[in-house]
């Protein structure tokens, strides 16, 4: 079967306002992504996406959008972008964009038109329902807190948001608001753009008002029945152009995803949301390993002949993985990218992963941004939580951790601006910074760059994965293999020394080192894994 580009391809993530800035405002810019795309090129990967870059208010950071066909006055201009797609085009790089058809911003004009009374025309493009102040249609909550509901005393109706008050969701029943989502669709793919990342897209569907929740909070709007229509509406436009889209789609187990992407599927590949197994007291927590790796491994198996996955450790949404999975060290980092880099699927790599960047020290609310942390921590307060721990707790997983600036170099503001950043820059970037490690052999830079040549080998693109030490706890060990070669992958991913065996049709006296963050590691039936020591072997 003939491999679509994407199957061979490695993503880049771009959160633009932490980029790089080029107009020295304090905020990363289009401009600032056109600078830096030999970096990106040489880094070795294909196609970037971007954070949203629309107009918005940014009450959460520009996944609500007042304008899907404007780009944000804080990112540049539509030709600003017309330039970054025609320069990275020049390049081989291709450009995703997000995609946020779940909900607008309530300053869109439609939504502004529907405030205006329920005989409005757009009234109907959101979800509006009888209420008063103090009865709400049902006790959904929302995934930012509070009520899925915000009351309306003009109409005396209440619309219905997923997030935050601001962020109204479009009602997908509506003939008229599909054929207008379909249409700023078309009118992005015609501009010329390689792929949607869909946001929030197994939540466009809901359940009837008075659906009761049992268990899950989220299941009245997550991967509902009925969806298919509407993912199917979306297949067929994205079929007639050779893009690429990733839906995250959280409520999609792995083994629904075979039916999303499956060659016949919705999406060509989805983010899952699980593998996020946290262990520890809150404000002290780590991924665990085991969980961790036994949730990628199900879905590697679940997806190994039919379906795609997406490969990722961070993004805008987590923390840092050097700090809650490794020690911060550029071993741990190597570590890190090799257990993930070599599994099925097409790998993303989030700004500044490639050079270790790490949590922020934060001491103060105050130097968040993040409104769920905010929240979160003021209803630490109201439950008698001491201030101190309250801020420990919040400030220990907050997505802020990956929205600091990114780490070019170790002059004044890690060299991203010459003003103050809109979000303070990481202390360490004198130690860690891409100019330092462009320089060094054996950076964490380097490796990912031979890490990311070695990954687009056929092997790697087409061998079937298979587990090994299933129930170990602190080692991943998996082979690839095609009818005509294998490569076994062994990571300790602790910061103690393991002693393993493997299994004996594993063992090749032949075998040989395609990638290693130890010196000359030999493989044998019993091995001693340093810290966070990783090898491939091929035989």
């Amino acid at each position: 079967m003939e491999r679509k580009w994407w199957e061979t391809a490695i993503g880049y993530q771009i959160y633009p306002r932490s980029f790089y800035d080029s107009n020295n405002d304090g905020i990363g810019d289009l401009q600032g992504i056109i600078a830096k795309l030999p970096y990106i090129k040489d880094l070795g990967v294909d196609f970037i996406w971007i954070n949203p870059i629309y107009a918005s208010p940014n009450v959460d950071n520009g996944y609500d959008i007042s304008d899907y066909q404007a780009i944000h006055p804080d990112f540049g201009t539509m030709e600003d972008f017309k330039e970054l797609l025609t320069k990275a085009h020049d390049l081989g790089l291709k450009i995703v964009m997000d995609l946020v058809v779940n909900h607008t911003s309530d300053q869109h004009p439609w939504f502004q038109e529907a405030l205006k009374g329920k005989d409005n025309p757009y009234r109907d493009y959101y979800l509006w329902a009888d209420a008063t102040p103090d009865r709400m249609p049902n006790d959904w909550q929302s995934f930012f807190g509070g009520s899925t509901w915000q009351y309306d005393e003009k109409s005396k109706q209440a619309y219905f948001h997923i997030f935050a008050p601001e962020q109204p969701d479009l009602n997908w029943k509506n003939p008229k608001v599909r054929e207008e989502i379909y249409q700023m669709i078309r009118w992005w793919l015609d501009l010329g753009i390689d792929g949607f990342r869909l946001d929030a897209i197994s939540h466009i569907q809901k359940e009837p008002w008075d659906f009761k929740i049992t268990d899950n909070p989220w299941a009245p709007f997550m991967n509902v029945a009925g969806i298919d229509e509407y993912m199917q509406d979306l297949k067929g436009i994205f079929d007639e152009y050779p893009i690429v889209t990733i839906g995250e789609a959280s409520g999609v187990t792995s083994k629904k995803a075979v039916k999303w992407t499956n060659r016949e599927g919705y999406l060509d590949m989805i983010f899952e949301l699980e593998h996020q197994v946290r262990e520890g007291q809150p404000g002290h927590e780590r991924i665990n390993v085991l969980g961790w790796k036994k949730v990628v491994s199900r879905w590697q198996k679940d997806l190994n002949a039919n379906g795609w996955n997406a490969l990722y450790v961070e993004n805008h949404d987590n923390p840092r993985i050097n700090s809650i999975l490794g020690n911060e060290s550029e071993q741990s980092a190597k570590a890190i990218a090799t257990a993930f880099l070599f599994m099925k699927g097409t790998p993303f790599i989030y700004q500044g992963q490639e050079i270790g960047m790490t949590n922020f020290p934060f001491t103060s609310v105050e130097q968040l941004d993040a409104k769920d942390s905010y929240s979160h921590y003021q209803e630490l307060l109201k439950q008698g939580v001491e201030p101190s721990e309250a801020l420990q707790q919040i400030c220990h997983w907050t997505r802020d951790h990956s929205r600091t600036p990114m780490q070019w170099q170790d002059s004044d503001e890690a060299g991203f601006s010459q003003a103050q950043p809109w979000l303070a820059v990481n202390p360490n970037y004198q130690e860690i910074n891409v100019a330092e490690q462009e320089e060094r052999p054996d950076s964490l830079l380097n490796f990912y760059k031979q890490a990311i040549q070695l990954r687009k080998t056929p092997l790697f693109v087409d061998g079937n994965y298979e587990l090994h030490l299933a129930g170990h706890p602190q080692v991943i060990a998996y082979t690839r293999n095609t009818a005509e070669q294998s490569a076994l992958v062994l990571v300790n991913l602790s910061d103690q020394e393991v002693v393993v065996d493997l299994p004996n049709r594993v063992v090749q006296p032949m075998a040989k080192v395609m990638l290693a963050n130890v010196t000359e590691p030999k493989l044998q039936k019993r091995m001693t894994l340093a810290p966070f020591a990783a090898m491939i072997f091929e035989y």
